[in-house]
């Protein structure tokens, strides 16, 4: 017999999933109805508006996938790309290479502009690549969660469009976090997750598309190469006809409801400020550790911070100390960061002052245990005067 379901109280300080909020945690225990329950469809509707606000966009087709942020990253790419179709694949992390992998599995003409892990792709590389190949699709991660990179958007939107090519936008570790804005970039299509900023559990993806690449969906001359992600049906689900195409999952759109509530209520600036803030007291906390940022200076997320692990700390053994004494989770790092870095998660719920003092005075317990020199009092003052300052 399996034992009581009892999972401890963590701290998420990692790459995702993020804490959720009280109110999430309660939606998700609602009564369930059916997925064509006239009460469902209210809050399918809700849904869309709340997440077309917060995408800043008019797009009709925005909705969210059932599925986790890789799902709508397939979506995204299976609907657009046919066999033979150049995309350009702007890859500084693991998951551009994600994307690279599933135009090749789709048949694409993969073409790959590459920057060092913790840097930002340059305009001037995708400008000179769509100079040298006819390219169909441009995909990039707007915040790279493997390496803490925020990617400049409006630049490398323009050239896409110039060259006639379409814009895929990764939203997954920004939306509700830091600003973003999918009509002022001319994203055609994004995709983002509901696990990271929005502080619910994973499970679903917002999508959306803009009429453009709508467009391009409506020209395909064969079928979308996924029957469960194939939005010429599932938009029929999500708009007037509510044909039936799967079984939505109810729980989950009741904690998304919840979670964008939630966005609304705090307001996308005050939002925005606080995971600044926090980000900034972090930083100062961990410097006077000896722990300094990873990612390139001048493009660094607010919601996820990649750092430099101190020479001679055991990378598994530190976290894993976290874990069991202190109950907080941090991530490692990822593919060729593996082993040098930690991934520390300021998103939605979990980015909050109590969560930034605890972590750093725990790395700094830690630490000194180990037989490090680190100054914890002194690191404890350079996040209280961040707060102080504001």
């Amino acid at each position: 017999m399996a034992s009581p379901l009892n999972p401890p109280r963590r701290i998420l300080l990692g790459p995702g999933p993020s804490n959720p909020h009280p109110r999430v945690l309660e939606a998700l225990s609602a009564p369930v109805v059916g997925h064509l329950d006239p009460e469902f469809f209210k809050v399918m509707e809700e849904s869309k508006a709340m997440l077309r606000w917060l995408f800043h966009t008019d797009n009709e087709l925005t909705f969210p996938v059932s599925g986790t942020g890789s799902a709508g990253m397939e979506t995204c790419l299976v609907n657009l790309i046919e066999e033979g179709d150049t995309v350009l694949v702007c890859v500084n992390g693991v998951f551009g290479t994600r994307m690279a992998d599933i135009v090749e599995r789709l048949g694409g003409n993969l073409v790959k502009v590459e920057a060092p892990w913790g840097e930002i792709i340059r305009p001037e590389q995708v400008e000179q690549a769509l100079k040298d190949h006819k390219v169909d699709i441009v995909t990039l991660v707007h915040a790279e969660t493997s390496t803490g990179v925020l990617q400049p958007v409006e630049e490398i939107s323009r050239l896409t469009h110039d060259a006639g090519a379409l814009l895929v936008l990764d939203t997954v570790t920004s939306l509700g976090g830091c600003p973003v804005t999918i009509d002022a970039w001319n994203v055609d299509a994004t995709y983002s997750g509901t696990q990271k900023c929005l502080s619910c559990p994973p499970g679903l993806s917002p999508v959306s598309f803009n009429q453009a690449a709508r467009d391009k969906l409506g020209r395909r001359k064969g079928k979308v190469k996924s029957w469960y992600l194939d939005l010429t049906m599932i938009e029929r689900y999500w708009g007037e006809d509510r044909a039936y195409h799967h079984t939505a999952p109810i729980s989950m759109n009741y904690g998304l409801h919840a979670a964008l509530s939630e966005v609304e209520n705090e307001g996308l600036e005050a939002r925005f400020a606080r995971h600044e803030l926090n980000h900034r007291a972090l930083v100062a906390g961990l410097e006077v550790l000896g722990i300094p940022l990873a990612s390139q200076e001048g493009h660094r997320l607010w919601m996820l911070n990649s750092v430099k692990i101190p020479e001679g700390v055991n990378d598994a053994a530190l976290r894993k100390r976290l874990l069991l004494d202190f109950n907080i989770e941090i991530g490692g790092g990822l593919g060729a960061l593996a082993g040098k870095t930690w991934r520390i998660g300021l998103m939605g719920e979990s980015s909050r002052r109590d969560n930034v003092v605890a972590l750093v005075q725990a790395l700094g317990q830690i630490l000194k245990e180990e037989g490090a020199d680190v100054p914890v009092t002194d690191a404890l003052g350079a996040i209280e005067g961040v707060y102080t300052r504001g």
